[in-house]
């Protein structure tokens, strides 16, 4: 599991698991023998990792209590269980952001935090090969999950889409929602920095302040998608108005050449664009030619790659270089 969306040989892996835990004998074994253990700590004591405190959403659970605080709870609300070690760094990075996400949501979903190496039975349920490792259940059955510390964002990206699955076939996540009213997603301080910057025409801090965003976090495609329009806008607004003329006059003016490209896309000419710099592909050869390929790429960067036009010209590209 490397991403938000679980493949489905994952799922269908933890879902057959999951099924066999309501039953699971070991478990049962274990809940029976914990009743002649010393009483577990009381609710306000701050759990061995040094997260948030046990709540009506945030829950430590252990072989014992999985079956009531995660199966049957589940057939109601979505249950996030956090697996989850002390010794783990990504764990703490992660943790946390479950935990605020968890009392924000005020009972539309719960987090039930689970230490593999108190309970490592639970882990092996879901065949947990690293941690942080974060399964959904709902029904009393694992509907998605993701591995590794991922950016708050995608979480809650993740959150929203299994809310919106789930929300007819759990009655507790309407009860709660309804209960709590909507929620205003907070903005995040290192994009607005940066979406300042960029209003103000400040293109080189606007640009430090996403590349910033991207070292933390290098899979956050907001971040890529605005750091790739900054640097066009930077270069567009830099470009040589007569950068046109000169590159229809002078074919081999590469400098002028990608100035006139990018002037084309910022007037909304662009399948001009793509041909002028497919044209020049073929015209050249070496680093000039892999010099246009790169500038042209991020071109189509700015585009969804979907988009007909970008589709065509990565085509004739291809063509042009094979």
């Amino acid at each position: 599991m490397t991403h938000p969306r679980g493949s489905a040989a994952n799922s269908a892996a933890m879902s057959a698991a999951l099924s066999g835990a309501v039953d699971l004998s070991a478990l049962k074994a274990r809940a029976e023998a914990s009743r002649s253990q010393p009483p577990a700590p009381p609710a306000g004591a701050a759990p061995a990792g040094g997260g948030a405190p046990p709540s009506d959403v945030i829950m430590d659970v252990t072989e014992a209590t999985f079956q009531t605080d995660v199966v049957e709870r589940s057939l109601n609300q979505l249950v996030l269980v956090d697996l989850w070690a002390d010794w783990c760094g990504p764990c703490k990075q992660l943790s946390p952001v479950l935990e605020r996400l968890a009392t924000e949501a005020a009972g539309a979903w719960v987090l039930a935090r689970v230490d593999v190496d108190a309970n490592p039975r639970i882990a092996q349920l879901f065949g947990a090969q690293s941690i942080p490792t974060v399964v959904a259940i709902g029904g009393g059955q694992p509907v998605d999950a993701f591995s590794g510390a991922l950016p708050e964002p995608e979480i809650r990206k993740w959150l929203n889409a299994l809310l919106d699955a789930l929300r007819d076939k759990l009655p507790g996540i309407r009860a709660a929602e309804e209960v709590r009213g909507p929620i205003e997603e907070p903005e995040d301080p290192r994009f607005t920095e940066a979406e300042e910057a960029f209003e103000q025409g400040d293109f080189a801090a606007a640009q430090a302040a996403y590349e910033r965003i991207l070292d933390a976090e290098p899979a956050n495609e907001l971040a890529k998608n605005a750091l790739a329009q900054v640097k066009f806008t930077a270069r567009a607004e830099a470009a040589d108005p007569d950068a046109r003329s000169k590159a229809d006059a002078d074919p081999s003016n590469l400098d002028a050449q990608l100035a006139a490209a990018d002037l084309e896309i910022a007037e909304q000419d662009v399948e001009a664009a793509f041909t002028r710099l497919i044209d020049t592909v073929r015209r050249t050869a070496g680093d000039d030619r892999n010099r246009v390929r790169e500038h042209l790429v991020a071109l189509f960067d700015l585009f969804d790659p979907a988009d007909e036009r970008v589709m065509k010209a990565r085509r004739n590209l291809a063509s042009a270089l094979f």
